[in-house]
């Protein structure tokens, strides 16, 4: 397991040098929010709405219990504070980095991908009955006996985006995204059985079921679209995580890649510049050598200069 080095690479030291190698990816960030604001514009699919169809969909029109500001606060703010405070316990830039990153791109690929599945499906919601017809009187198409709604056009809009839950697919891309992020530092899989590890783990999990809840219970969703949006965020956390992080049932699953990258690359480093001094102390021992072999044969050779008999 490589070695942790506590406190030496900080925002100060190597935050700007870390943002600059992954500007690419906060561009598309950048992209991904454009998008998002795009596919929230947009008119949906306004799928046939027959009078026999309204049977269930008659539920009361009532407020959220979880409002939609809150669920910024729920899947980006939660897990960033969590993040932070790992980051002073720690202090390392590489694991505050990534774990951002991955968290937006989480929820921001989960928001893209719902919202663009809402606008194309136009699932009713439950009560869409009451956002159609707000006095209870229906109006319908003489031959189709398609709706004619009377309603707010902004209310019938909402209304045409059940499928699949915003709110829950949101969660889970946040909260899942931190459940994971808690496994690997509190090492969840380390094989020696500690069930308060799993506790831990599993509390943005059921914070995040419960949204999902809260959405069929205040009837602007079906069961479904609470299931497909808990499946979406769930599976867009795990891909954005592994992107960045080991799984945490790695034995480095503490850290992220670009760390233990980054030690490899130092110990290269290091290596080389070993190697490079033992050639440089090598060639001078060389050299040391050979001018003394020159020395020793310079000073034979005046001996045996001297020792020659001169002719007379």
């Amino acid at each position: 397991m490589p070695e942790i080095q506590l406190g030496a690479h900080t925002i100060r030291s190597h935050g700007v040098t870390v943002a600059r190698f992954h500007m690419h990816d906060w561009l598309i960030l950048l992209l991904l929010i454009v998008i998002e604001v795009v596919l929230n514009v947009i008119e949906p699919f306004h799928r046939f709405v027959g009078e026999d169809m309204l049977t269930d969909l008659r539920y009361p029109l009532q407020d959220n219990t979880v409002p939609f500001w809150a669920v910024p606060l729920i899947a980006v703010v939660l897990p960033f504070v969590v993040i932070s405070v790992y980051y002073f316990i720690r202090r390392d830039v590489y694991d505050l980095h990534h774990a951002i990153l991955g968290l937006l791109f989480s929820v921001l690929i989960t928001g893209v991908i719902t919202d663009a599945i809402k606008d194309a499906v136009g699932r009713p919601r439950p009560d869409f009955f009451w956002r159609c017809f707000p006095d209870g009187r229906g109006f319908f198409h003489n031959v189709t006996r398609d709706v004619l709604c009377t309603g707010d056009k902004n209310v019938v809009k909402e209304g045409h985006k059940s499928f699949p839950s915003g709110h829950t697919s949101w969660s889970f891309a946040g909260l899942g995204f931190l459940a994971l992020y808690l496994s690997g530092k509190i090492r969840v899989f380390d094989q020696r059985g500690h069930v308060a590890k799993l506790c831990i783990v599993f509390l943005p999990l059921l914070v995040a079921a419960l949204v999902g809840v809260s959405r069929v219970d205040d009837y602007w969703h079906h069961w479904q679209d609470v299931f497909g949006g808990a499946i979406i965020g769930l599976t867009v956390a795990s891909f954005c995580y592994l992107q960045f992080f080991p799984p945490p049932y790695d034995p480095d699953g503490w850290g992220p890649h670009a760390y233990f990258q980054m030690l490899a690359d130092s110990r290269n480093v290091v290596q080389n510049s070993a190697g490079m001094n033992n050639l440089s102390v090598r060639q001078a021992e060389l050299e040391n050598v050979y001018v003394h072999q020159q020395g020793t044969s310079m000073e034979i050779s005046r001996s045996n200069t001297r020792g020659t008999p001169q002719e007379c």
